[in-house]
C-alpha cells in the first residue's frame, strides 16, 4: 500500500513538474518562510487577500504543491491558513492538541517533503494554550485527566520540567513551557531521519518555530 501510494503521487508529480498546480507555491525554504511570516502581517494588519476559491478548483483537482508544513495545535482560535492568509493548496496542516510531534504527524509531514516537495516546515504553538497549561497543572499540583487527554499531559511534560528551571514569575512557567514545548518538536523533526534530517541537510527544507500571539494574531 505504501509502495502503491507514494508511487501514484511521484507519478502525479511528474505529471505536472512543468506546470505545478500553484506555480506561486515553487519557493525554496527562505522564501516559504518569508511568505509566511508576510501572511501573517496582512492578518494582523486586517488587509487579507480575497478568495476566489473556483479559480483554483481544477488545478487542485490534478494535484498539490503545498508550500510548507505547518505542525499546528487543534486548538478553534488558531487557524494556520487564515492566520498565515493562505488558501487551498498553499499548507500541508497536521494538528493536534499541544502541536507536538506524534509517529503519524511526522508520516504526514515526510510525506509533505518527500512527496510534495514542501520546502518549510513550521511548528505553531500558542499563548494560553490549554494544553500546555494542563501539563503545567500536572507538574505544579499533581492534576490528572479523564480518559487520554493524560496522554497528550505526558507528551509535554519534558518540556514543562525544562522550562520549569527558568520561570519563577506568575504564568512565566505557561510561558516558557510554551516556547520550549515548539522548540523541541521544531528540533525533533530537524533531526527526523531519514526523511527530514536528510532534507535539512541537503538545504532543502527549513524547520522553523512559531508562537501564535491570541491577543493580537501575530506569529512570532
Amino acid at each position: 500500500a505504501a509502495v502503491s501510494l507514494f508511487g501514484a503521487s511521484a507519478g502525479a508529480r511528474r505529471t505536472y513538474a512543468k506546470s505545478p498546480p500553484k506555480p506561486e507555491n515553487v519557493l525554496s525554504p527562505d522564501e516559504a518562510i518569508a511568505r509566511l511570516l508576510e501572511g501573517n502581517r496582512r492578518y494582523t494588519s486586517g488587509r487579507t487577500k480575497g478568495r476566489d476559491f473556483a479559480s483554483t478548483r481544477a488545478a487542485l483537482a490534478r494535484g498539490q504543491n503545498p508550500y510548507a508544513g505547518i505542525l499546528s495545535c487543534a486548538d478553534s482560535r488558531v487557524g494556520p491558513e487564515l492566520c498565515c492568509d493562505e488558501e487551498r493548496g498553499d499548507l500541508f496542516v497536521a494538528r493536534v492538541a499541544g502541536n507536538y510531534v506524534t509517529n503519524d504527524i511526522l508520516a504526514s509531514l515526510e510525506y509533505g517533503v518527500a512527496v510534495l516537495n514542501t520546502p518549510a516546515i513550521m511548528v505553531l504553538g500558542h499563548t494560553s494554550c490549554g494544553a500546555v497549561k494542563a501539563a503545567v497543572d500536572a507538574f505544579e499540583k499533581q492534576a490528572e485527566f479523564p480518559g487520554h487527554i493524560q496522554n497528550i499531559v505526558t507528551e509535554l511534560m519534558p518540556a514543562v520540567r525544562t522550562a520549569a528551571g527558568a520561570a519563577h514569575k506568575d504564568g512565566a512557567l505557561l510561558h516558557a513551557a510554551t516556547v520550549e514545548n515548539i522548540g523541541r518538536n521544531a528540533q525533533r523533526l530537524q533531526e527526523a531521519t531519514p526523511i527530514l534530517e536528510r532534507a535539512v541537510r541537503a538545504g532543502k527544507l527549513k524547520v522553523v518555530g512559531g508562537l501564535y500571539h491570541l491577543d493580537t494574531g501575530r506569529v512570532e
